[in-house]
């Protein structure tokens, strides 16, 4: 096959605007660079794009010259591409001032919001018309923007040895390969975008890693956060229409399971008093639809007690066992004498922490995954940036298509999972000290969340899941007084580097986790128990939950 040439991208502009996905009779390869094209997967992406790659670079972790047709203003961007799904391990060296993100590039000529790729530079733009000869495009310059760009690329790489990029080590067998288009997280990523709300690509990942692993996910952090707007855009997003999900205020004055599952009329015999929230109704239809996801979000969920309104649910999604509703043998109004809860509900419950709040009982934590929202200096930079008004209307349905996948039985264990087995083993040994050791039950769901994750997320790494899981099932129990926490959060926290002698240095602030972030081996969890140790040396006590 013959390589990519200017016919090749002109080709490439006219199939994105009909909307054609075939890319196989595409050059894939331009002189010594390896060409990837994405088009998306079952329905065409917004923003189109060919990769060049090179030094064991991917679509999916890195840094590559990248081609992002932005489909609605008829925009070409020559970028310096940087990868969405993963971090790339480099950025790219201007040595001088950066050129403009993609993000910036849109807010500054007022084209509202960046579709995807908002992070990757500008190198050059070309305005797409077509009413003109090869889309208005000039041949000879645009193929010098192109060799121009790959040349400053490979000078990125050109001290490196035998090819490898930046001293790690390549993998001799074949990797795997995924487009960004193809994953279910990419695609709510872009119609969440496209809506207006931002969400990092990894934390998407994790929150449906965490719901395939177990139905209930907790969603905490600071208020505003967007934990609410994230669990409803996900529900909007996967279900067909507004029955198959609720969101439910909870209130302080709940003291019973009666606001969430009703009670028989004590005055009539044959009625049943159902919830005006529709939970009942909800949890009726998805025992009906099996094949369907539904979605209970239960909003501000501590500001009550947790365990006196969702003490039946927390012993039936433990035990499969059904929850009793009356006591008639016959239905009252149409309730049936018991329930199961179905697989295919999925609970998600937000948490603030305030004083008007109460603090969970390690009885809730140990039966979730605990999913923490912190909004980074980046995102609100984003944020800011954006000119556009959320509209959840915009993701309705989108991602339908993926709801058997949701619903689908991961009940196998990754042959490799034994190699998470020595780190958990010495995070028990030290949350044992203080009375915060994890039972079996967190043990089998730390190693079905790894499946999982392998399952739809291959790319991901031990290191990274291992993280994962410290910070949601591990860390979250963890409270109580200086006396009590400063020798084991020290301790815990050198587990999270790969050279120990630096702990004292991180702890006390002398020396930033920026500037070791070579030698971090979980970062995430290192970030929270270094802010645990810091609220706990001010305060002489320290909580996972942060107002």
């Amino acid at each position: 096959m013959h390589e990519f040439d200017f016919n090749s991208l002109i080709r490439f502009i006219k199939q994105a605007n009909q909307g054609g996905l075939t890319k196989s009779s595409y050059p894939d390869k331009y002189h010594d660079f390896k060409v990837k094209i994405g088009f998306g997967q079952g329905t065409p992406a917004r923003v189109p794009w060919i990769a060049f790659l090179k030094f064991n670079q991917k679509v999916t972790k890195g840094i590559y010259p990248v081609y992002l047709y932005y489909k609605s203003k008829n925009l070409l961007i020559l970028a310096y591409g940087v990868s969405a799904t993963e971090e790339p391990a480099r950025d790219w060296d201007f040595n001088e001032s950066s050129p403009e993100t993609v993000q910036e590039y849109f807010h500054n000529n007022g084209l509202g919001t960046v579709a995807r790729y908002q992070n990757s530079y500008v190198y050059e733009t070309y305005q797409v018309d077509h009413n003109k000869e090869n889309f208005g495009l000039d041949e000879v310059q645009a193929i010098q923007d192109l060799n121009n760009l790959l040349s400053f690329f490979e000078k990125q790489f050109e001290n490196l040895d035998s090819g490898s990029s930046d001293n790690e080590k390549i993998d001799t067998n074949e990797e795997i390969e995924k487009d960004v288009d193809n994953s279910i997280v990419s695609m709510f990523l872009e119609d969440a975008q496209d809506a207006g709300l931002f969400i990092q690509n990894d934390f998407v990942i994790r929150f449906i890693a965490s719901l395939l692993t177990k139905p209930f996910v907790i969603l905490t952090g600071l208020s505003g956060s967007g934990k609410t707007k994230l669990a409803q855009a996900f529900a909007r997003w996967i279900c067909q229409d507004d029955r198959e999900y609720r969101i439910i205020p909870v209130a302080a004055d709940w003291t019973n399971r009666e606001p969430l599952l009703g009670y028989p009329n004590s005055l009539e015999s044959t009625k049943y008093v159902k919830p005006d929230n529709g939970l009942l109704d909800l949890i009726l239809c998805a025992i009906d639809k099996p094949d369907k996801p539904f979605f209970l979000i239960l909003d501000e969920m501590n500001l009550s007690h947790v365990e006196r309104y969702f003490a039946d649910f927390l012993s039936a999604l433990e035990s499969g066992e059904p929850i009793h509703l009356h006591s008639s043998k016959d239905e009252l109004d149409g309730v049936p004498q018991k329930i199961v809860i179905p697989a295919n509900l999925f609970i998600i419950g937000t948490v603030n922490v305030d004083e008007t709040t109460y603090m969970f009982s390690p009885k809730v934590l140990d039966r979730a995954n605990v999913i923490e929202f912190r909004i980074t200096q980046e995102e609100m930079n984003t944020y800011l940036l954006s000119s556009s008004m959320l509209d959840l209307n915009r993701v309705d349905a989108k991602g339908s298509k993926f709801a058997k996948l949701l619903i689908q039985e991961i009940n196998f264990l990754d042959d490799n999972v034994s190699t998470i087995h020595q780190t958990l083993l010495s995070f028990f040994v030290e949350l044992k000290q203080i009375g915060a050791e994890f039972g079996y039950r967190s043990a089998g769901e730390i190693y079905k969340f790894y499946s999982v994750v392998k399952f739809l997320f291959p790319w991901k790494n031990d290191e990274w899941i291992i993280d994962v899981s410290i910070i949601q099932k591990l860390l979250p129990k963890v409270h109580g007084s200086r006396r009590k926490l400063e020798n084991v959060l020290r301790t815990i926290a050198s587990q999270c580097i790969r050279n120990p002698d630096t702990i004292d240095d991180l702890l006390t602030g002398k020396l930033s986790s920026e500037t070791i972030n070579h030698d971090i081996k979980y970062p995430i969890s290192l970030e929270k128990i270094l802010r645990m140790y810091q609220g706990m040396i001010q305060n002489g006590f320290t909580s996972y939950a942060e107002a």
